[in-house]
């Protein structure tokens, strides 16, 4: 009988109306271009251990160590030029990487530098630190001779402020023309007395 059609069918005397309507649905995996086992499955881009590492936390990368310290990525280039600082490692793409004992290295630095070491100090101070035959007293020999160099320093500063301090003395009139400005006048006065001086 032909699918659409109205076919009885006599059951227990009753009259079973029953229609064949085409499945307008469609069946599973209808409508789908066969897959091929043979096909590769799709490539994932892998990442590098230490790429990973580095988004995980467990190193860091340069930009987050500068931020890290609060100085600018060049700052950290240059202590690497100085040999004050080095990546412990680098990626396969040549990205520097830091772990946590580049985080103690620049902290000494930062704190070296609030006493008034200069990078070549420092540089020394770093070094005795990595020479198993140094000892106390090479590192105090170093801080000594720094106090003695800021000490002459601070001596040569205050006299330099006592000189400024006499020249503003001398200029009580502040409305005087440019010409007889009497602070200029007192360096002129002094250059010359200078230059006449016998070497």
């Amino acid at each position: 009988m032909p699918d659409g059609t109205l076919s009885q069918i006599l059951n227990g005397g009753k009259i079973v109306q029953s229609t064949n309507k085409p499945n307008q649905g469609h069946p599973a995996g209808a409508g789908k271009a066969p897959q091929d086992e043979n096909r590769a499955p799709g490539r994932r881009h892998r990442t590098a251990p230490l790429d990973k590492a580095a988004r995980d936390g467990t190193w860091m990368t340069i930009g987050k160590l500068a931020k890290h310290a609060e100085i600018s990525t060049d700052t950290l280039r240059y202590y690497e030029d100085e040999s004050l600082l080095r990546p412990t490692r680098k990626t396969e793409a040549g990205y520097r990487l830091y772990g946590q004992d580049a985080v103690r290295r620049l902290d000494f630095i930062k704190h070296a530098q609030h006493c008034g070491m200069t990078l070549s100090e420092i540089r020394q101070l770093l070094e005795l630190k990595a020479d198993d035959r140094s000892c106390c007293s090479d590192v105090r020999s170093l801080a000594i001779r720094k106090k003695l160099q800021l000490e002459q320093k601070i001596k040569t500063m205050k006299a330099m402020s006592q000189a400024l301090s006499e020249l503003i003395e001398i200029c009580t009139d502040e409305d005087k023309p440019l010409d007889d400005c009497p602070i200029l006048e007192a360096l002129e006065s002094s250059m010359a007395s200078q230059q006449r001086e016998p070497h």
